[in-house]
């Protein structure tokens, strides 16, 4: 759902924002054409208007940045990235992809199993605060293991790869042989 703002409103912000523009235009006007700020228009009109367009374009990137600084804000507040592209007009991949570092803390994934039975050994994956994954478990042989050196992975998935990998190592003995 996008908020829409007021013919007022719009009248308002258009005034603004060209209020906030024309001394960022004279000042790329006077760098660029030689003349005074208050000889600004005797400049060649193709000169004029291209300094606008700078002064567009510099607003354009601050507000770039301002929008990225708002969106980080929301998500340290607990938005999602579904909420952020609703509010953007976009799909939530779109967010994501538009500003990827706005959502720092890990979304909580319910179904997604936080332990793993294989090879009659046992393995918990564990997730950092700072979002990154380790695990810790038991192989059927009795052996201990964790992530090495306490490695922190970047999914769930690669830490149970690994957590998989040590289970299969130290499995039960189910042909005579270790």
């Amino acid at each position: 759902m996008l908020p829409e703002i007021t013919q007022e409103e719009q009248v308002e912000l258009d005034k603004a924002l060209y209020d906030a523009l024309n001394p960022l235009a004279s000042a790329i006007r006077s760098r660029e054409t030689g003349l005074s700020a208050d000889r600004m228009w005797d400049a060649d009109p193709v000169a004029v208007a291209l300094s606008v367009l700078a002064a567009w374009r510099a607003v354009d990137a601050e507000v770039k940045r301002l929008t990225a600084n708002a969106a980080a804000t929301a998500g340290s507040y607990g938005a999602s990235y579904e909420q952020l592209g609703a509010v953007w007009g976009i799909t939530r991949q779109g967010a994501r992809k538009k500003w990827p570092g706005a959502i720092t803390r890990p979304a909580l994934a319910t179904a997604r199993p936080t332990s793993l039975e294989i090879f009659g050994g046992t393995a918990e994956l564990v997730q950092a605060p700072s979002g990154g994954w380790s695990w810790r478990g038991e192989g059927a042989d009795g052996a201990f293991g964790a992530a090495d050196d306490g490695a922190c992975y970047a999914t769930a998935e690669e830490a149970a790869a690994h957590a998989g990998a040590f289970l299969k190592e130290h499995a039960a003995d189910t042909a005579g042989q270790p």
